[in-house]
């Protein structure tokens, strides 16, 4: 067995959905075997009872420790790839919210760039774009004057530049041109829906076209009513996948709960939206072209006071959900890690346990803190209790 070859002992490892004890077989990067192990020459490391669990996927981000996705440098990238690392997260998409063309394209080249070569952290998987196809209506943090309607030709130029990574993008179906611009692109890239105050037979007709997400749901989003269910009535209805950002202030955890039932625990993804500010204190940050006050750890709009992201982090949305729903952390890992691959189409090797798939994994002890990082077998991240016995 060549030395690439690291060998977990002694944990409970999540698999097939529930806690297993056993040894796990990380070799070249991917997951080999489960099981009573005895491999001599691999690296040992004993998780002593501790849990071994998926990577957190986000894909719905803006930055976070002081880097705005926006405005980042390939530095800037490695800087919010470190930070995730040490909250459990090993692959994520960087939302790239409505900006000037020429902004966008620098963004894209930028996060091009730290694709091509990461350097420790969580790996950055692609682009998700978020705008300019969005609603003026329920814009929130979007510029409006840069809000455009549906045009495939500046989302090819976009994806052209990204030389095919982005593998996300949130677009509202009530504006012009969008619904034919999803049947154009469906194949091409995975689409929410979002940002958006379209009526329920407009919501439709855009999952009908090839919409398989939406967008944090409830928030920047038309109301349910019982005569004009809008677009919170076709996805909660519809089998699409529902982001939910639980931080305990976008979403009332009432509001969480029914989601879950609405929609099942396999088809709610859970994200931070979070801004630069995440992992800093109060203050005053951007958020792509936006001034934004954050209080108390709660981000708004300087101008308007309309909430922008968060300041949340994967390892308190888990933390987050279990509290809210009551729920084993079993049924809950999911909505960090298998759901957010299917989304974006990466769960043949992400999101879960199981040979031949990424060996990124996280060690979490039993307050569900993060102990460890691990991307393709290889340790990026180390709290302070591993750091003290090294």
């Amino acid at each position: 067995m060549p030395m690439n070859a690291t060998l977990f002992k002694n944990g409970r490892v999540y698999l097939d959905g529930r806690f297993q004890q056993g040894d796990l077989l990380v070799q070249d990067g991917k997951i080999q075997a489960f099981g009573t192990l005895a491999v001599s020459d691999a690296q040992q490391v004993d998780l002593d009872g501790k849990l071994l669990i998926p990577g957190f996927m986000d894909i719905h981000t803006h930055g976070g420790d002081g880097v705005d996705v926006n405005g980042a440098d390939k530095a800037g990238f490695c800087r919010i790839g470190r930070f995730f690392a040490a909250h459990g997260v090993t692959g994520w998409l960087c939302s790239i919210l409505t900006d000037t063309e020429t902004q966008t394209l620098q963004s894209i080249a930028q996060a091009r760039a730290a694709m091509a070569d990461p350097a420790g952290g969580a790996r950055l998987l692609g682009i998700h774009l978020e705008g300019p196809f969005l609603s003026t209506q329920y814009k929130g943090a979007m510029p409006e004057h840069l809000l455009r309607t549906g045009d495939p030709a500046l989302f090819y130029k976009y994806q052209q530049a990204a030389q095919g990574a982005i593998r996300y993008m949130t677009v509202s179906p009530e504006v012009e041109g969008v619904v034919e611009m999803i049947a154009a692109l469906r194949d091409e890239v995975a689409i929410a829906i979002g940002h958006s105050g379209a009526d329920y037979e407009t919501a439709c007709a855009a999952i009908d076209a090839g919409a398989r997400a939406c967008t944090h749901t409830f928030n920047a989003m038309g109301l349910f009513h019982q005569h004009r269910p809008g677009i919170m009535g076709a996805v909660l209805e519809r089998d699409v996948y529902c982001e939910a950002i639980c931080d305990g202030r976008h979403l009332h955890p009432g509001s969480v709960r029914m989601l879950l039932a609405c929609k099942g625990y396999d088809r709610v993804v859970a994200i931070t939206d979070s801004i630069q500010a995440a992992g800093l204190p109060d203050g005053h940050y951007k958020l792509g072209v936006n001034d934004v006050v954050v209080v108390d750890g709660d981000a708004k709009l300087a101008d308007t006071g309309v909430r922008a992201g968060s300041t949340l982090t994967m390892d308190q949305a888990l933390k987050n959900l279990v509290r809210f729903t009551g729920q084993p952390v079993e049924r809950i890992l999911p909505l960090l890690t298998l759901q957010p691959a299917k989304v974006i189409g990466m769960d043949h090797a992400k999101g879960s346990i199981a040979p031949g798939k990424d060996g990124d994994l996280v060690v979490l002890n039993d307050a569900l803190d993060v102990m460890e990082t691990y991307i393709a077998g290889v340790r990026v991240y180390a709290g302070k209790e591993k750091q003290e016995e090294n």
